[in-house]
């Protein structure tokens, strides 16, 4: 049976109230932690973007559950030697409840330092190499690669947990999932996809866990959610890969126009019908995930968690 965890969005919300969000979750029954690694929020209106290892590091005080980047790209604008540093702490500040979640990353975040933004295959050797660095270097021992896309010379990770920092890669396409499936401790995707499910267990993923999530906008009025996602989320709406390519907020916005209401009125909960919320996860539980993260878009914070807590989480089988 599923686990049923929280998405913190880095993109909507300082640091402060993430904070808050998370110790919420955990009141309301949620069982673990997702929270997403951003350099710059997908548009103006969503108008946040901290640093999410700093985060974690209040998470850990402020929280029990288990945490969980969605994902970091450890690829372009960091380092994989500096991200293993980042999630060996986070992991001994957690004692032993955070897992890395990584994948081939958007040009949003990955291209501010001027580096060009390679093509998916190349970006898919790229996150391949950076995980075998970052397995090196959670064992504590000195490290030196000369590999095709990194460089490590003499490199130690002195603190770092009892166990190796679990990695599990996202997954959007079969390429992607086999990649997943092949070399991940577990396998993160956005869709209730079965096939995609079946695909990296059969692949290679065996028993591993798979995550996945899923936006709401919980409120007493429909339409004024639907109008809320369309402002703040209209990008997970746009089709192909203009969420991989497009390098600035900006770019983002001049595509709103391509998703209308209704569109959005079609793919995301928006209101407070409780059956369309729970049979939204179900979708997820019976597509063979095991945990399932949810985001509340709408401002109503206190008012979703207090829903999930009393009429959603238990319907939901776990």
């Amino acid at each position: 049976m599923p686990e049923y965890g929280y998405h913190l969005s880095c993109e909507q919300y300082g640091p402060a109230e993430l904070v808050e969000q998370a110790r919420m979750a955990e009141q309301a029954g949620f069982h673990a932690l997702w929270i997403s690694d951003h350099y710059h929020p997908w548009n103006d209106a969503q108008g946040q973007s901290p640093f999410v290892w700093s985060v974690i590091g209040a998470l850990s005080e402020a929280v029990s559950l288990p945490i969980e980047t969605a994902v970091t790209c450890p690829t372009v604008r960091m380092h994989p030697a500096v991200v293993a540093q980042a999630a060996a702490t986070s992991a001994v500040m957690t004692e032993g409840r955070f897992r890395l979640g990584v994948g081939t990353g958007e040009a949003l975040n990955e291209h501010i330092l001027g580096d060009r933004w390679p093509p998916a295959h190349v970006r898919m050797e790229m996150l391949e190499e950076a995980v075998q660095v970052m397995r090196r270097l959670f064992t504590g021992e000195e490290v030196s690669h000369h590999g095709t896309h990194y460089t490590v010379e003499n490199a130690r990770l002195y603190t770092v947990p009892d166990e190796p920092v679990p990695i599990d890669v996202s997954g959007f396409g079969p390429k992607a999932t086999s990649l997943a499936a092949r070399i991940g401790d577990g396998y993160i995707t956005m869709m209730p996809n079965e096939e995609m499910v079946e695909q990296y267990r059969k692949g290679g993923g065996g028993g591993k866990l798979v995550s996945g999530g899923t936006k709401v906008c919980f409120g007493h009025d429909a339409d004024d959610c639907v109008r809320t996602v369309h402002k703040l989320w209209y990008n997970e709406q746009l089709p192909g890969e203009m969420g991989q390519v497009l390098p600035t907020p900006r770019h983002f916005e001049q595509l709103k126009e391509l998703v209308t209401e209704d569109r959005v009125r079609q793919n995301v909960v928006c209101g407070d019908d409780v059956d369309q919320h729970v049979s939204t996860l179900k979708e997820f539980a019976d597509a063979g995930f095991d945990r399932i993260y949810v985001n509340q878009i709408g401002p109503d914070m206190r008012g979703f968690f207090d829903f999930y807590r009393t009429k959603v989480l238990p319907q939901l089988p776990h």
